[in-house]
């Protein structure tokens, strides 16, 4: 079943899923990435100082784009002036699927990703359960 084959409130209800999934996954990938990162650079001091390394640090930009879909998710769900539509969905999906494309000889992120899921069992989990939500959306 494709998603243009299903109902508005089932695709609603399907990215809210893919939505909260990410998240968590995006949670798992900086706690792995932090670990990777401590053992090349040493120890990170804070929370303040980690919060600035995955906002600037290059080590971290490849999650960046997976944490600006959050966002923008969130941001379409949330504005009431102009609501989300079944066509914003689809592309959310279609988005959400290229998110989470690990390859081993791929785009940098798409090897760092696919790094991720070699390394940690509970991130090939996560990864395993979107791509099961996703794969007849």
């Amino acid at each position: 079943m494709t998603s243009s084959n299903l109902s508005f409130d089932h695709k609603v209800q399907l990215l809210k899923d893919v939505r909260l999934r990410l998240l968590r996954l995006h949670k798992a990938l900086l706690d792995s990435e932090k670990g990777v990162y401590e053992q090349v650079y040493g120890h990170i001091r804070s929370t303040g100082e980690f919060f600035q390394l995955v906002l600037g640090h290059e080590w971290f930009s490849w999650l960046r784009p997976m944490s600006q879909f959050i966002a923008r998710v969130d941001e379409a769900f949330d504005d009431k002036e102009d609501p989300i539509t079944a066509e914003q969905i689809d592309g959310f999906l279609r988005e959400a699927r290229q998110l989470i494309q690990p390859a081993k000889g791929g785009t940098p992120a798409e090897m760092r990703y696919f790094d991720a899921i070699q390394r940690d069992p509970n991130i090939a989990l996560m990864h395993a359960d979107i791509a099961n939500l996703l794969k007849d959306a």
